[in-house]
């Protein structure tokens, strides 16, 4: 088992309640993906450090790449997400100084596929158990 921990002068936690929140994601709905409960995410996203086997369980639950979720910067994020509006005929000013080259964490199909039949098989447990419930 590998457990180097990860701390690259960044809080971790943070970055997986970051990227939860851009997801759409309640601590809830991450919980369930990783098969804990949500007061166990919220211990997560206070965490500092991380091992290796649990960063690339939230990473895959989350949909990002464990260097995606180690390299998240939110200033990155605007400063692709104007980039990208440029030519859409939007315009925001508040990231226009910002001049890193950053690249968009683009995820794989195969990824966005397996998030989605979790979510879907979650979704089928739910309603057999609402069914039961009825039934």
């Amino acid at each position: 088992m590998d457990t180097e921990i990860q701390n690259n002068g960044s809080h971790i936690g943070r970055k997986i309640e970051r990227i939860r929140h851009l997801r759409g994601m309640s601590q809830t709905d991450l919980g369930n993906l990783l098969g804990i409960t949500k007061q166990a995410v919220s211990k997560i996203e206070q965490s500092d450090e991380m091992d290796d086997n649990r960063l690339n369980d939230v990473a895959s639950a989350l949909g990002v790449t464990v260097e995606g979720l180690k390299k998240f910067n939110e200033e990155a994020v605007l400063y692709n997400t104007t980039n990208y509006y440029e030519n859409c005929g939007v315009k925001t000013s508040a990231v226009n100084n910002i001049n890193n080259n950053h690249t968009l964490n683009t995820f794989p199909i195969d990824q966005v596929v397996e998030l989605f039949e979790k979510l879907l098989a979650k979704e089928r447990k739910e309603f057999e158990l609402l069914k039961k419930r009825k039934g």
